[in-house]
């Protein structure tokens, strides 16, 4: 009888089977694992060109290639092929001379898709409703209007206070935390300036008591300035407290003032107590969604 050569023949019958399973499964195990290699690369070169064309967001826009290399901590020779990715796209443009890289006609797009969506009132939504039900006080937005701080966006807690403001409330410029806060961080107005000049001239000797006697605008300022936020006690409303912080939009200006009152009795209006720090932190979460960056 002749020998079986094969190198299969010593195997028993099992043995060679699984032998051959694991033949037929190799080639698609390997297929698989490179699919797999190169998913994750294709992954991460998107998240690098994302990371190159941010940072040249955050430099403003247009930069050299030294400078992007250093904002995203890569070579100038890595960036640079990202950045002619970018370039083929139509998000990054380079100038005639070959030493800057800007923001391309693409990205201008995009950004303004994004400035169009970027409505203050509808991105404030989440955080009223997350101070109402976090801290159970009626919190607003208001927009600047041509008489005043205007309320345009109302949510009250469970067991509501009795205030007399509404959708549609005028607020006062300077007796309110809304008419303060838009007073100290928004660019000088005519309108504005003049609505603090009348309301100062008509303020009650108790009132005028209550500001700096020489500067009462500058130091009343600076003061609302240095706690982020604006604060009061029985000021506008008797037996109501307030703290208001602003809403900044891409530019740095104030589109809009987010404010939360209660009951004098059981909110504290401290500039560094718990309320005010909520206040603060959901004005400045909503800023930065409508592109503001500090």
């Amino acid at each position: 009888m002749k020998k079986d050569k094969s190198a299969n023949a010593a195997l028993p019958a099992t043995d060679v089977d699984k032998s051959k399973v694991r033949a037929m499964h190799r080639p698609k195990a390997e297929a698989d694992a490179a699919d797999g290699r190169e998913r994750r690369q294709r992954v991460q070169a998107a998240e690098t060109c994302l990371a190159v064309l941010k940072a040249l967001a955050r430099l403003g826009g247009r930069a050299s290639l030294t400078a992007i290399g250093a904002a995203v901590d890569e070579s100038p020779a890595k960036v640079h092929r990202y950045l002619a990715s970018l370039m083929a796209e139509g998000l990054v443009e380079q100038d005639r001379g070959g030493t800057q890289y800007a923001l391309g006609r693409e990205a201008i797009h995009v950004g303004l898709a994004a400035m169009r969506q970027s409505d203050p009132i509808r991105m404030a939504e989440p955080a009223l409703l997350h101070l109402r039900e976090s801290l159970q006080v009626t919190s607003f937005v208001a927009v600047m209007g041509n008489m005043g701080p205007t309320i345009v966006r109302f949510e009250e807690p469970s067991l509501p206070i009795t205030v007399n403001v509404r959708v549609g409330s005028v607020m006062s410029m300077l007796w309110s935390a809304t008419g303060r806060t838009f007073f100290a961080f928004a660019e000088p107005q005519a309108e504005v300036d003049a609505l603090l000049a009348q309301e100062l001239a008509a303020a009650s000797p108790e009132r005028r008591r209550l500001l700096h006697a020489a500067h009462p605008l500058d130091q009343l300022r600076s003061e609302i300035r240095m706690a982020g936020c604006a604060a009061i006690k029985d000021l506008n409303l008797p037996g109501i407290s307030a703290v208001a912080a602003p809403l900044f939009d891409y530019n740095g200006h104030v589109v809009a003032v987010l404010c939360a009152l209660g009951a004098s009795g059981g909110f504290d209006p401290d500039p560094q107590g718990r309320i005010a720090a909520a206040v603060c932190e959901e004005a400045r979460s909503v800023s930065i969604s409508l592109g503001y960056r500090t």
